[in-house]
């Protein structure tokens, strides 16, 4: 079981505070503890945490509040989406963030995860067109993802574990929260749309 966020920066920081010394004094752990309770530095990371958590969720809402909008390509509103369009809609209503327009850009402009790493509402890209990344969603948990998948379809869940998406699986990526407003700037500036998948 993972070990709660804040506990998990304490040791952290006890693990930096002690890195290169070869013997800590006994009260390094003590003072270093006195220090992050005097500067707030927990209760500023459990924010952080908090934060990124209920952003996280409230993404996850609002993309599930759209299920049933048809595919339409080069959607990106409310009277239908293209994947790369549905996806950037969602970071823009709830986080703010302009993401790039394409899938393949919006693969570039993210950081790189682990599959086993996924949580809630990380993006999630497969090769539908014979092509890295044509295909992006983002991930709603328990091997789940939710897109707007292509023609005469609507946005629905899917589960990542069917074979069509597994033997497809492309990567996932970690939307960062401080992304470079140049990255958006440069690459919203595409106007390409998403590619359709086709399951």
């Amino acid at each position: 079981m993972r070990q709660p966020l804040s506990s998990f920066f304490a040791s952290l920081l006890v693990a930096l505070a002690c890195t290169g010394a070869q013997a800590a004094p006994a009260s390094a752990e003590d003072d270093l503890s006195r220090l992050i309770a005097d500067k707030g530095l927990m209760t500023r990371l459990e924010q952080v945490s908090n934060t990124v958590s209920d952003r996280a969720s409230e993404l996850v809402i609002t993309a599930m509040g759209f299920l049933g909008v048809p595919y339409r390509r080069g959607g990106s509103n409310d009277a239908g989406f293209d994947c790369s369009g549905f996806v950037r809609s969602m970071y823009e209503r709830t986080v703010g963030l302009v993401l790039p327009r394409q899938a393949k850009e919006q693969a570039a402009a993210t950081q790189s995860i682990d599959k086993q790493d996924l949580q809630p509402g990380d993006l999630v890209f497969f090769n539908t067109m014979r092509r890295a990344f044509s295909h992006v969603g983002i991930y709603v948990g328990e091997g789940k993802f939710i897109h707007s998948p292509k023609p005469g379809a609507q946005v629905r869940v899917e589960d990542m574990g069917q074979s069509y998406w597994k033997q497809r699986f492309d990567g996932a990526r970690r939307v960062m929260v401080n992304m470079p407003a140049s990255i958006q700037a440069t690459q919203s500036a595409h106007s390409n749309p998403g590619q359709p998948a086709q399951p």
